[in-house]
């Protein structure tokens, strides 16, 4: 007994190793290999789900949502606009209250002499009109139809505007350039002008109103 006893110490343990070993064995044969894939998807899954990025729901998701704020935020920006046009149309006295218009044509080779608007003689426009935006003078009414109107912009080369400078109330006229920019000659030789000084319609102006703003003074050439 103490013999056995000594041996089974020895080798138990090699034994017990070599059985688990070949009982694996059988059960991969048995099972090809299906157990193992199994437990090893079962403990890999949830390390995968912490490393993989958004499911293809969350980003379709995601892509609404950001279509949506996008959807917002333009609205907020026409809502805005609307109102300080609103604004704008109610604080003018009501005889002289101003028809609201969008531009609807532009000509590519004409792009600083002319554009038209989306309101015409049934809106109660007509020629010589003035037309102004947010920022100040555009033009004048040139030709007008039922439903639309043709606009001389003060860029344009045939365009001239009495103007004044609003710090020192120097005069002159602004003649178009074809250009974002436009030339004022003044009537005195040395004017009191520098740059940056604000110009707007003077009292001299035959077509437009006085106060109208124009612009700045960009450089002297005097």
């Amino acid at each position: 007994m103490v013999t056995i006893r000594r041996w089974w110490d020895r080798k138990g343990l090699q034994i017990g190793l070599l059985a688990l070993a070949l009982g694996s064995a059988w059960i991969l044969r048995q099972t090809q290999g299906e157990l193992v894939l199994e437990t090893y998807q079962a403990i890999t899954r949830p390390l995968e789900m912490l490393q993989s990025g958004p499911t293809p729901e969350e980003r379709l998701r995601d892509a609404r949502m950001m279509e949506l704020q996008t959807r917002i935020v333009d609205l907020e920006s026409q809502k805005t606009k609307l109102q300080d046009l609103l604004g704008y149309v109610e604080k003018e006295p009501l005889a002289s209250r101003p028809i609201p218009a969008r531009v609807v044509g532009r000509s590519a080779d004409q792009w600083w002499q002319q554009v038209t608007l989306n309101r015409g003689a049934n809106a109660g426009i007509q020629e010589g009109f003035v037309v102004k935006a947010e920022g100040g003078l555009v033009g004048l009414v040139e030709s007008v139809t039922p439903n639309t109107s043709r606009v001389l912009l003060i860029s344009d080369l045939k365009s001239q505007v009495g103007v004044s400078i609003s710090r020192t109330a120097a005069k002159g006229v602004l003649r178009g350039d074809s250009s974002a920019e436009a030339v004022l000659e003044f009537y005195e030789k040395v004017p009191n002008v520098k740059v940056g000084d604000l110009v707007s319609t003077s009292t001299y102006s035959q077509k437009f109103p006085s106060g109208l703003a124009v612009g700045r003074i960009k450089s002297l050439d005097l």
